[in-house]
């Protein structure tokens, strides 16, 4: 007589239930930022005061960008202001030509001033239509970067390497808008822009309302970064900065997910330069070529690459400091923003964000060897 043996059931896996706090520190985060943005800055800083954090914040969407590509992907993005500048032009263009037609002529003032004839060049056509101009502000530079990530990153080109030819790509854009003073406006850029959409720029309500538009879009591309960064896809990211070679050897191509956030913070950059134009009235080569690139990244670096939050208060903070410093130590500035990226990435890699961690290890390994018990414990 045989005996069946009963099936053994292992019992199910349990996951501990997540802390309230925990649950609720990203969502409110994003209150906390929404209620001083959209709420608190506005009552508490004059007109001019708040003009120049709107210009501060679109750097700070840069930054969120640098943070996908940088401190997720490991991508150093050295040429970020080629895609600022892509978008930012894009959308001053629409702007000088809205501003010409308001005032009866067909060309832009600077054209008119530099005679270049009576026709408008070719490619600046299609920029008087809005919803065109809108839509190159973002896709003109993930244009570019989707073709130039493709053959570089097919190539397996990275590190130094890759923060060479983004450098390059800077310097090559801001020298060719340069060159071409009569149909970009030369080393002077467009200049005086008057209206946004049938806005008066000299209106401080307009203002205003420009100032909402840019901290509303940050905070979206922030929560939109946030999912990326949870998502399956960011961790993807996270093993191809640390390990190339085993994604590959796991059948992923490495080379597609860099692409991926390269377009994207490409992307981000694009909107930023284009929300720059109406906040501050002017883009010129000044700001987007290689030490202003440099300059988005230094602010994601002093902040914290890998933190979100950590990105957009660094940008902030060294915007606010060159507009301070630069004022009273123009000579010096350049220095001291070099002199803080290599402080960052030489012995704060995780930027001020990392603070915390680190200190709370140094008291972790202090303690270890002393044979001290921690705070809490008993010996």
């Amino acid at each position: 007589m045989t005996t069946t043996t009963p099936p053994v059931t292992t019992p199910p896996v349990t996951t501990p239930p997540v802390p309230l706090l925990e649950r609720l520190r990203v969502p409110g985060g994003f209150v906390l930022g929404a209620v001083l943005l959209l709420g608190v800055a506005p009552l508490a800083l004059s007109d001019f005061r708040l003009s120049l954090l709107a210009k501060y914040l679109c750097y700070a969407i840069v930054a969120v960008g640098v943070s996908l590509a940088w401190g997720r992907g490991g991508l150093m993005v050295l040429g970020q202001g080629v895609f600022f500048g892509l978008g930012g032009y894009a959308m001053a263009m629409h702007l000088k030509l809205t501003d010409a037609a308001a005032t009866g002529e067909t060309l832009p003032d600077f054209m008119l001033l530099y005679g270049t004839g009576d026709a408008l060049p070719w490619w600046w056509k299609p920029f008087a239509n809005p919803a065109f101009a809108l839509a190159m502000t973002v896709l003109l530079p993930m244009a570019v970067a989707a073709v130039l990530g493709f053959f570089v990153f097919q190539r397996r080109v990275k590190g130094a390497y890759f923060a060479i030819l983004s450098q390059a790509l800077a310097a090559a854009l801001s020298i060719w808008l340069i060159g071409q003073q009569a149909t970009t406006g030369g080393t002077n850029g467009l200049t005086d822009i008057q209206g946004f959409f049938g806005y008066s720029l000299d209106d401080p309500v307009n203002q205003r309302m420009v100032y909402f538009i840019i901290a509303v879009a940050l905070l979206l591309l922030m929560a939109l970064a946030r999912q990326l960064f949870v998502s399956r896809y960011g961790e993807l990211l996270i093993a191809v900065r640390d390990s190339e070679e085993r994604v590959r050897f796991l059948g992923y191509n490495p080379a597609n997910a860099k692409l991926v956030a390269y377009v994207v913070a490409a992307g981000m950059a694009g909107l930023a330069g284009a929300l720059f134009v109406p906040a501050v009235g002017i883009i010129s080569p000044a700001l987007i070529g290689i030490v202003p690139s440099i300059g988005f990244v230094i602010g994601a670096a002093v902040g914290g690459r890998a933190s979100l939050v950590g990105a957009v208060l660094g940008a902030i903070a060294v915007a606010w400091a060159q507009s301070t410093l630069s004022d009273e130590f123009p000579a010096a500035w350049t220095y001291l923003q070099g002199l803080l990226f290599v402080l960052a990435v030489g012995f704060l890699p995780g930027g001020l964000a990392s603070l915390g961690v680190v200190l709370r290890r140094r008291r972790t390994r202090t303690l270890t060897r002393t044979g001290t018990p921690a705070t809490g414990e008993t010996a």
